[in-house]
């Protein structure tokens, strides 16, 4: 099950995180989340010790922790989606599937010419979105 995903801009800047668990949980998630973000940097500084190609979007497994697996995807334009899931045996190829699907609702979110770049994204069809793609992972990842 997805607990948080986020969008990070090219400076690191949130520009939109939602969490699908207690409020309890939000606080640890957003870190989870921030300290993901330095292992971005190590893979994308490092290309020789990381493994995938420069022009692989997917990062793949960022860590994992106890209770959770973090995944990360990076956008042509330096934007990081980082996804934290508590599912422990989840397919690379469904996480994929995922962050492309999720990409295709950022940049219709994003074209939306009332956007302003580089700023949170607030657009309610956008969180909609997202949560149909989040409900779809779970049915996917439990079948």
């Amino acid at each position: 099950m997805i607990v948080c995903i986020a969008v990070v801009g090219h400076q690191n800047n949130p520009l939109y995180i939602q969490s699908f668990t207690e409020a309890d949980d939000a606080l640890k998630l957003h870190h989870i989340v921030h300290c993901s973000l330095d292992v971005v940097d190590e893979r994308v500084n490092n290309p020789k010790k990381s493994g995938p190609l420069l022009n692989e979007t997917f990062l793949g497994l960022l860590y994992p922790t106890e209770n959770y697996k973090v995944y990360g995807y990076l956008t042509n334009t330096k934007v990081k989606f980082i996804l934290v899931t508590t599912d422990l045996d989840v397919k690379d190829a469904d996480v994929r599937n995922f962050f492309r699907r999720f990409h295709a609702a950022y940049v219709d979110a994003v074209s939306n010419p009332f956007h302003v770049p580089g700023k949170k994204i607030t657009s309610r069809t956008f969180a909609e979105r997202v949560s149909t793609i989040v409900k779809a992972f779970g049915l996917s990842s439990a079948g």
